[in-house]
């Protein structure tokens, strides 16, 4: 699988290691679909907050590396995922928006915008990606941002998703609208390499 995202280097990590790194520990294709997509709606939501992308990418692409090994149990998700990252020397801000973007790990409260962000934009993939597969062609390329919007108020549509999680983007400054516009595009854009 190949990224459109050049190979940057942060701390002593680059793009290209974190990707290696992640496909050591996750195998389900979809899990990659996921991790791609959020590394690209963080890195759009970065560009929009003037935030660095490199390292709001980074923590979208890595924030579930452990969901495999925890078998995405909620009391240790997360967690694992620090140990899996030690060897690079990440900045603690990645490591803390990985581990916050699971609050029940914690006992913590979200609080930076940093978690917000990870914590929406990783969440909003499963109600687009859900959202694409209802469509005829089960791509991403026609799907409206009102669709979206409206499948947010449907509970029992992707029951799974936490809106709660995906309201989030309010405490970054960001309305629900543009939020949704912002998370699209950026799917948008990486398409064909989820799937989509």
């Amino acid at each position: 699988m190949f990224s459109r995202y050049k190979n940057y280097l942060y701390n002593t990590m680059t793009r290209e290691e974190a990707w290696n790194h992640l496909k050591k520990y996750v195998k389900n294709e979809k899990m990659l679909y996921h991790s791609l997509s959020s590394e690209a709606i963080l890195r759009a939501l970065a560009r929009r907050l003037g935030r660095d992308e490199d390292r709001w990418g980074l923590a979208g692409l890595l924030h579930d590396i452990d969901v495999e090994i925890t078998r995405a149990d909620p009391y240790v998700h997360a967690l694992k995922a620090e140990e899996l990252l030690k060897d690079f020397n990440l900045d603690e801000e990645i490591l803390d928006a990985i581990r916050m973007h699971n609050e029940m790990a914690t006992g913590l409260s979200r609080s930076t915008e940093f978690q917000h962000a990870l914590a929406a934009g990783e969440t909003i993939t499963g109600l687009i990606y859900a959202t694409a597969l209802v469509y005829p062609d089960r791509k991403i390329a026609p799907v409206k941002p009102k669709s979206i919007v409206k499948r947010m108020k449907e509970k029992a549509f992707a029951a799974s998703v936490k809106r709660e999680n995906i309201m989030e983007c309010e405490k970054i400054g960001i309305p629900l609208q543009e939020f949704v516009e912002i998370s699209l595009d950026a799917m948008k854009e990486i398409g064909e390499e989820i799937g989509l």
